[in-house]
């Protein structure tokens, strides 16, 4: 393969792709942790425990997950350059959009840790589905390339 990352880089795209299925197990899993956590009285023994779990689950999987999907994506993108199309910069687009859902999904579990409840768990199970029409709009950009 052409490019900077020479010889590496379908070692770089695995990782990539590796750390992608990561961040996406954790944006469907957060979401309805949520929705389960909502349900409990603020200050009891169950409400800690989800506290303990959504902080767990941003900051050993989502949070250190996104990083290195872009890492890896910013690695392919230079080898690749902006000049690959259409699909390239749709991608981004929506890579930028998830990770500005990463961010709001950060602020709730940083909400429900500090006791502030202001969605249903209706609202948390409709917010669940967001992610995967990301996902799958993305895996459509990559591997279609309708444009």
């Amino acid at each position: 393969m052409e490019g900077f990352l020479g010889d590496a880089y379908l070692w770089v795209k695995a990782a990539h792709i590796i750390f992608v299925i990561f961040w996406m197990a954790g944006m469907f899993m957060l979401p309805r942790y949520f929705a389960y956590h909502s349900q409990c009285e603020v200050g009891s023994a169950e409400d800690a425990k989800w506290i303990e779990r959504e902080t767990r689950l941003m900051n050993i999987i989502l949070n250190p997950a996104m990083i290195i999907s872009w890492i890896m994506g910013l690695s392919l993108l230079v080898n690749l350059g902006l000049g690959a199309g259409g699909w390239l910069h749709a991608k981004i687009l929506l890579v930028l959009a998830l990770s500005g859902l990463h961010g709001v999904f950060s602020k709730w579990q940083k909400n429900f840790a500090a006791g502030n409840r202001t969605k249903t768990e209706n609202f948390y199970l409709k917010i669940n589905e967001l992610p995967a029409v990301f996902i799958i709009i993305i895996v459509i950009m990559v591997i279609v390339r309708p444009f």
